[in-house]
């Protein structure tokens, strides 16, 4: 009999699960990595009900194919050498480490202290992994052979480490140094000493599993902004344990146990307020909190001071996360924590928002990569992203593979990065892809890789609309085939050479029709009303017909002479900004997202008045005359009541065109759905219709969602 497995069966002790099975049902047999899946072939078809019931615990079987061949071979059961590469990519992603490994590094055993130690339980895989299948010589680790106790628990049954791939210890793994800016290295207790100087108020920096972070106590918060240069953006902070982060934030059930699960992301959590959380999140209501999850964390908080840590990516701004030891130092630190083992896919920390019990992502990267979509269909193709927030997407054989995020494009290094990230999913999974997606705006970085990438395989380049993409992405993410999506971000390039992102539109995987949009803003001076928010202000003032003082005479004129010429945006989340701008809540934007950001606790705390009705005509949301009717109503009821009724407006039109196609589904998409007000104004509008409103689970509300989008359309044009 011959049995294959599917699923997350590499890098999780499968093998030696399937070992342990064999012995207690006294089959004969082999266990081998064919490429991506586990090929069993056995005399006992016992062996798998043995099996399913003793899985390990970050294994995941997604289906078990049969196969009724004669078994030919001896007696006996054992581990097989791996095979070929397969399709598809079969290992977890990197989970923080376990307890039973951190009772070995705070015990007097010969791990003690070890800040290496995983098991089959834990550590890192994807962030160490070279290609496939997943084994040592595969991986970062193959350049620390195993010494002989390390290779009588690989050889063990009985042991944990039993055939775990990464086993070390500190005999023969890899190992921490502190190397201060002159270059003097320190290997004896590098993490005791870097705790020294972190509670001393030092900045520093920390090498991990998928990348280094910058780092610093709280207290030195003021010091270490002006350092960075970061004056607003929120930074994260690492909590020694639960009852410390309690703290600083009040978490809920549901965020708790995403804290505290082996993913360990950084998750977004109302903040306790006082003077440190506001300044980890200046004018914020949520402040992003996270666990430790290596050894080396769990090392250096018990041996600091100090209870929390910023913890934010350590890269030249604007740059990729670094990885490289020989760049670091460019950061200009007091000292830098590194280690030896080779980093082969950075990842940077996942961020996620609790939405009720629904998980929304606004960084899916590290513990939660890889990770794949099956959506039914055949093909291999690749997506690219857009320009901000980018990531890839990687179909093979029909199941996509998001990549990690990797940044914003129009950033030095980022598009390499992109590159090699898509490169590397595509080596994993074997695709070769039949279709190239990516956006349809002409200007975007990543579009010489769509060329090269196309030429290479003879594969078509797809130009695919910014907020479509969207729209796939969510229906992706909820396996349905069409839908009536809100596509409400801060830009997306139109069919009109306008600047979309106040949409309803009628979509599925084929195509998409434009049902309504919100009312035309001109965004003077194109990218420079993005951030000089004020201008979106004297538009909206002109279109209204009053006068605006947030100029002086000269800069007015010439700002008016702009109103005719600039490209023009539907974009809700430039109504945000606006919005932001004229209740006195943020008067410049300092980093992506803010003004809208800063209002979301107004829109929190508001309550819907009379006064802002508006309508729809001839598809047109109008949007200008709201600002007109502020007055003296209360800040956040005139937030609230602008926001909710153009909702209305939006979720009226797709409630109309849903019944007359008979469309069961109503979604919302893009990067304003990340606002928790705006979603739970949508769910509660569309509640009260017959349909079934979707939001994003699995898949990043906004641009690092896109790629999969595009990914899922070039599916779906090359059945």
């Amino acid at each position: 009999m011959r049995f294959t497995v599917r699923g997350v069966v590499q890098g999780v002790g499968f093998r030696p699960s399937v070992y342990r099975a064999a012995m207690e049902c006294g089959a004969s047999g082999t266990v081998v990595n064919n490429g991506s899946d586990v090929v069993i072939d056995t005399d006992r078809k016992g062996i798998m009900d043995v099996l399913m019931d003793n899985l390990p615990p970050l294994a995941r079987v997604d289906s078990v194919e049969f196969e009724d061949v004669p078994y030919t071979g001896g007696t006996g059961f054992r581990i097989a050498p791996s095979g070929e590469r397969g399709r598809g990519v079969s290992i977890p992603a990197d989970s923080a480490v376990c307890d039973e490994c951190l009772r070995e590094i705070a015990g007097t055993g010969r791990r003690s202290g070890y800040p290496f130690t995983t098991c089959t339980s834990c550590g890192p895989r994807f962030t160490l992994l070279e290609g496939m299948p997943y084994d040592r010589p595969l991986t970062t680790m193959s350049r620390f052979p195993p010494c002989p106790e390390c290779g009588r628990e690989y050889s063990d049954p009985s042991d944990r480490r039993f055939h775990h791939q990464t086993l070390c210890c500190p005999a023969c793994g890899p190992r921490y140094r502190l190397v201060m800016p002159d270059g003097t290295e320190t290997f004896e207790d590098p993490i005791g000493k870097l705790a020294g100087m972190l509670d001393s108020g030092s900045i520093c920096v920390v090498k991990g599993w998928g990348g280094m972070h910058i780092c610093c106590n709280l207290d030195v918060l003021p010091r270490m902004r002006e350092w960075y240069g970061r004056r607003n953006k929120p930074f994260a902070a690492m909590a020694r344990d639960m009852d410390s982060l309690r703290r600083y934030a009040d978490p809920t059930e549901r965020e708790e146990s995403e804290l505290t699960s082996p993913h360990r992301p950084i998750v977004l959590v109302r903040k306790i307020e006082s003077e440190v959380t506001e300044l980890l999140s200046p004018g914020l209501d949520n402040v992003g909190m996270f666990l430790p999850y290596t050894g080396m964390h769990h090392i250096l908080f018990s041996k600091l001071e100090h209870d929390a840590l910023v913890m934010t990516s350590a890269n030249i701004p604007g740059e990729p996360m670094l990885i490289d030891d020989s760049q670091v130092f460019e950061l200009n630190a007091d000292a830098y924590l590194l280690h030896d083992q080779p980093i082969s896919n950075r990842a940077d920390d996942s961020v996620v928002r609790m939405f009720g019990d629904r998980t929304q992502f606004i960084r899916r990267s590290r513990g939660h990569v890889p990770f794949g979509i099956d959506l039914g269909m055949k093909g291999d193709a690749v997506g690219l992203g857009a320009q901000e927030n980018l990531t890839g997407c990687v179909a093979s054989d029909g199941i996509l593979w998001p990549t990690q995020h990797i940044g914003n494009g129009e950033n030095l290094g980022v598009p390499e990065y992109l590159e090699e990230a898509v490169l590397t999913q595509m080596s994993m999974t074997g695709c070769e892809p039949q279709a190239v997606g990516i956006d349809l705006h002409p200007a975007y970085a990543n579009r010489r890789f769509a060329k090269r990438l196309a030429e290479e395989h003879h594969s078509e380049i797809m130009e695919i609309q910014h907020h479509w993409a969207h729209a796939a992405a969510l229906m992706a993410d909820n396996r349905i085939d069409s839908c009536i999506a809100l596509t409400v971000d801060g830009t997306g390039h139109g069919d009109d050479g306008e600047a979309w992102g106040g949409e309803v539109m009628r979509t599925d995987f084929d195509g998409y029709r434009r049902c309504a949009h919100l009312e035309y803003i001109p965004l003077l001076g194109g990218e420079k009303a993005v951030y000089d928010i004020r201008r979106l202000k004297f538009a909206i003032d002109s279109m209204n017909g009053v006068e605006n003082h947030d100029f002086k005479d000269g800069e007015a004129a010439i700002l008016g002479k702009m109103m005719d010429r600039s490209v023009r945006t539907s974009s809700l989340g430039r109504i945000l900004d606006a919005l932001s701008y004229t209740l006195g809540v943020c008067g410049e934007r300092s980093y992506d997202g803010e003004p809208a950001m800063r209002l979301e606790p107004l829109l929190s705390r508001g309550r819907l008045v009379d006064g802002f009705e508006t309508e729809t005509v001839n598809g047109v949301i109008r949007t200008a005359h709201l600002f007109d009717r502020i007055g003296n109503v209360r800040r956040e009821d005139a937030a609230y009541s602008i926001v909710y009724n153009i909702l209305r407006e939006m979720v009226d039109t797709s409630i109309d065109v849903a019944d007359e196609e008979g469309i069961e589904h109503i979604g919302i998409t893009g990067g304003v759905s990340y606002n928790s007000a705006i979603s739970r104004m949508f769910g509660d509008m569309v509640k009260s219709s017959v349909h079934v409103g979707v939001l994003h689970r699995d898949v990043p509300n906004g641009d690092g969602g896109v790629s999969v989008g595009q990914t899922a359309i070039a599916m779906r044009r090359i059945q």
